[in-house]
């Protein structure tokens, strides 16, 4: 008797534990999807403002209400690639002309022109095109790796103006 009561109260104790795990992954699977994440940067074309291994805090709610501006940062699945994500500055939204060269592009409604900091070494728009607003998965708010490193990426600084 004294053995299924102690398995009663141990299964009980155990349903508790797992209710807690579901509820609070639960709760971070939604803050992390629609809200806010981490993402871990790699590659060389956002350098001087962001080195491989910088880790950023990226919000989920200005693209999905589409309030992404000039010189944001954004975190997008790659247009040549939908497995990848891409780390780059908006540098033309909605009606902006950008020349490349001969070629002068119009941004479409519901596209943005993007663009790496480290114009040598960047596949960006000026190879793919301007892209979907769809595809822009969160908007970069500030650097907090390395530690010494941290600040906030919400100065556009040249980039808010028209080209």
């Amino acid at each position: 008797m004294a053995v299924v009561q102690r398995l009663k109260v141990c299964t009980l104790k155990i349903g508790n534990v797992l209710g807690c795990i579901i509820q609070y992954g639960c709760v971070t699977h939604c803050f992390m999807e629609y809200i806010a994440d981490f993402v871990v940067c790699s590659g060389p074309s956002m350098e001087p403002t962001l080195f491989s291994n910088n880790i950023l805090v990226t919000e989920h709610i200005s693209p999905r209400f589409k309030k992404i501006e000039r010189g944001d940062i954004v975190i997008s699945k790659s247009p040549n690639n939908p497995k990848q994500h891409i780390c780059k500055r908006v540098t033309g939204v909605e009606g902006d002309k950008i020349k490349i060269g001969f070629v002068q592009h119009i941004i479409p409604r519901g596209y943005i022109w993007l663009e790496g900091d480290n114009h040598n070494n960047s596949s960006d728009s000026r190879l793919y095109g301007p892209v979907p607003l769809g595809l822009v998965r969160g908007r970069a708010v500030c650097r907090v790796w390395p530690i010494n490193e941290a600040k906030m990426l919400t100065d556009k600084g040249k980039w808010g103006v028209v080209r």
